[in-house]
This record gives structure tokens, sequence and C-alpha cells, in this order.
């Protein structure tokens, strides 16, 4: 399929608007990344806690956040909403094993004040049966199972335990229990159990569903392999680019590649969000999308080059563009609306990936055509002016004796 035929279009003449458009996002990038003391990086690499919280209705981010922000170390947690599931994600500064239990509590305590009726009850309350174990189920359970007659022998106990949390972590309940008569039909919770539950427990709208923990170093180890990665891809793709082309191509391709990563994490600066696995993943992306359709363009150069041999080097990329111009379009363009689609309607956990799509595609479509080729065009203009300075200086040399 081709968009358009027989174009003509003066790109290397336009080029110069682009150059400058990326010598001043680039500047500004580096000079917001310089006064915040470089990206700002997620919990992945700066180690910290992730807790997962899931609640019977649609919660209010800006509310938990606020009710945590005086009680956690650190400060303000950053409080994530995972759209279309009732669920937020709560990032924290703890980073030891010891501080993630205090860290648990504070989070659960807080969000059973806001939310739940048990808030500040003392051990012979009511226990909330959304936020507890197994073994604390079936310990709750035993005395006033006793006392109504009921009685079941301490493995009972424990599968009943057991049998009431496995319903209440699986699907459709995904960690709450909303009311008790829900239970009605899990093996062994009989009527004498159920009013056993009301009088002991209550369901609070909330549930701790899981915790994970980064520390600094493994955050730290994962920085520096990060930076590893996208080196080390960058210099393959160069030596692959210096032996199927030239040495001034891979250059070429490599300093558009670090031009587009430099501007999307300058970017990330710019616009105060943080750098996550999830975008270097991006990052990766980009590194690979950037360089085939640089390549793309530059084998199309190299084989012109071949049939025309006359054509100055400008007026040969201009055409080798135009001949490519409509698979840049359908490629760059059909991407470019798929990561639109994920950053409008992917939700927070997909929006620093997706903003890292959306840019690295529009930059490095550009980059492309405006900055690896002129960069061609730049080094034979050099190449050309040296030889012809060298005769020019021989010749001097030798008048100069006579």
């Amino acid at each position: 399929m081709e968009l358009f035929k027989n174009t003509n279009f003066d790109f290397l003449g336009k080029k110069w608007p682009f150059i400058i458009a990326s010598l001043i996002l680039t500047t500004a990038g580096l000079v917001s990344l310089a006064l915040h003391g470089g990206p700002r990086y997620g919990i992945d690499f700066r180690g910290g806690a992730l807790v997962y919280v899931k609640f019977a209705s649609t919660p209010a981010p800006d509310k938990v956040r606020a009710a945590l922000a005086s009680k956690l170390p650190g400060g303000a947690p950053e409080v994530v909403e995972v759209k279309g599931t009732n669920e937020l994600i709560i990032g924290t500064e703890t980073q030891d094993e010891k501080s993630l239990a205090v860290t648990r509590q504070v989070i659960l305590d807080t969000l059973a004040t806001m939310f739940g009726p048990g808030a500040g009850q003392g051990a012979n309350q009511r226990l909330d049966v959304n936020n507890a174990g197994a073994a604390e189920i079936t310990n709750r359970l035993r005395e006033p199972l006793q006392r109504g007659g009921t009685n079941l022998t301490d493995q009972q106990l424990e599968d009943l335990g057991k049998a009431i949390t496995k319903f209440r972590d699986t699907a459709p309940q995904s960690g709450i229990i909303r009311n008790f008569e829900q239970l009605a039909g899990v093996p062994g919770v009989t009527p004498a159990v159920i009013a056993a539950l009301n009088q002991q427990f209550y369901a609070a709208p909330f549930a701790i569903r899981s915790v994970e923990l980064v520390g600094a170093k493994i955050g730290g180890d994962l920085r520096r392999q990060a930076i590893y990665v996208v080196l080390s891809a960058l210099a393959g793709m160069l030596i692959y680019i210096a032996f199927r082309f030239e040495w001034i191509y891979g250059v070429a391709a490599v300093i558009a590649v670090f031009h587009d990563t430099i501007i999307t994490i300058g970017l990330f600066s710019l616009f105060d969000k943080e750098i996550s696995l999830t975008v270097v993943a991006a990052l990766l992306t980009l590194v690979g999308y950037s360089m085939n359709d640089t390549i793309v363009v530059f084998d199309r150069i190299r084989e012109n080059l071949k049939l025309m041999r006359r054509e100055k080097l400008g007026a040969l990329i201009n055409i080798s563009v135009n001949q490519t111009l409509s698979r840049t379009i359908l490629t760059s363009g059909l991407t470019l609306l798929t990561a639109l689609s994920l950053l409008l309607f992917g939700g927070p956990v997909l929006h620093g990936f997706s903003f890292a799509l959306v840019i690295g595609i529009i930059i490095g479509t550009y980059s492309s055509i405006f900055i690896a080729s002129p960069i061609l065009v730049f080094w034979q203009d050099f190449v050309e002016k040296r030889k012809a300075g060298a005769p020019a200086i021989a010749d001097g040399a030798v008048r100069r004796r006579q």
C-alpha cells in the first residue's frame, strides 16, 4: 500500500527548523535534569515498597494520599489509581523488612480510620475479615462457635479459616467480602458460622492485597543495569550499521538515537514524570524502533547511490526519503495511534510507558529524516572541503620553495 506516489518534498531544505527545535528541547531537558539532580526515578530504582489496596467502590487517591502524608516516613506517598479495578497502588520510601511491617500497619490503620467501622478497636473488638489471615480467622471463631454449641476439631477450624480466605481472595471478590451472607456456599460455613462471623468480624470496604519491597541496593543495581542495557544496545547497533553500511552511517544513526533518548528523558523531567522499569522498556523499544526507521532510509540511500552516481548527495537523500515516505507514515502513524490509545485509556500504570512511546515515535520519526540524514551531508561537505584544501596548501608550499 502506497499513500504517496512520486512526491518531491525538499526535506533537507526544511532541516533547520527541526534541528533548532531539537537543540531547544535537548537544552531544556538537560537544564531540567541538572536542576532536579537527575531523572525522577520510580520506586523500582530508588528502593521502597508498593502496597496494592483493593476497594469495594471507586477510591479517592487524593484523599488517601493526604491522609497518609503525615503518617508515613518520607512524606506524601505516591498513590496511583488502577482504573476499572477499584485498586490503588501506594508507593512509599520503606527500605527494609522491619519498616515494611510498620508501613503496612500504618496504611491499614489509616484506611480503617477513613473507611472501616472498626478503627482503633482493641484485641477484644471485632476483627476485619478482609485484612485478616486464615490463622486469625480460625482463632477468633473457635470460642464463639463452642459457646454456640458448634464443636469443631482444630483441623476443621483450620480448614474453615482457609476456605473463607480462599473465597475472599479469588475472583470475583478479589480480596473484598462485602457481607457475610456471601459465604453461604463456602464449604463448612453454616448459619452458626455466619452468626459467629457477624458477632466477631466486620467487613471493611478495602483490603491490602499484596506488598512488594525493593531494597535500595537492588534499586541502584537495576538503575545501573538499565543504563548498561541502553548503552549496549546502542553500541551493538553502531557496530552493525558500520559493518553493513559505512562507519559514518553508524555514527549518524547512533547520534539520532541518542538525540531521541535524551529528548524523551528530558521531557520526563520537564513534566515531572518518574522513570520506572516500564519506561526503560519503552526507551529500549524506541531505540530499536528509531534505529529501524533510520536503517530503512539509509538502505534506500545506499541503493540510490549505486543507481544515481552523478546525483549530489543532498538531492539523492531527498529522493530516498520521498521514496520511503509512505512506509514511514504507515508504520509510524499506526504505531502512534496505538501508543496514543494506551496514553489516553491505559490508566496510570501504563502512563509512563505510553508517554515515552508517544514522544519517542514522534521524535524518532523526524530524527531519521532531519537529524541522521543531514549528518551524512555535513560529513561529505567536510570531507570535500578538506580534499579541496589539501592541493591548495601543497601549491602554496611549492611556491614558497621557489
